[in-house]
């Protein structure tokens, strides 16, 4: 790496000035990370306020960021996953989600 004479270079070969640059360039984005996380957060805010699962909306944005292959190979292994598992009916979890099911209806 070429390095003019005026730069300001310490014993054991660090380039302070450099250095300084990138922890400030750091130090910024992270900064600005922070307040982007916050409006993140109202914005999620609102949505439950206005009845939406976060669960639900955070899972469809995951869902959203993958490749589109990468999400049907997804969704292709949780399938057989579910196949070799079986009926969820015959389970307890199954059985409970039909008991609800039938006093809902």
């Amino acid at each position: 790496m070429d390095r003019g004479e005026g730069d300001n270079i310490h014993p054991g070969g660090i380039a302070a000035d450099e250095l300084k640059s990138y922890i400030e360039r750091i130090e910024r984005l992270t900064g600005e990370k922070a307040e982007l996380q916050a409006d993140i957060s109202e914005v999620f805010k609102e949505a439950k306020g206005n009845g939406f699962d976060l669960k639900i909306m955070r899972a469809i944005i995951k869902e959203r960021a993958q490749d589109k292959a990468e999400r049907q190979e997804f969704e292709v292994l949780c399938e057989l996953y579910r196949r070799a598992l079986g009926d969820f009916s015959e389970t307890g979890l199954g059985e409970a989600a039909a008991v609800r099911l039938a006093k809902s209806s």
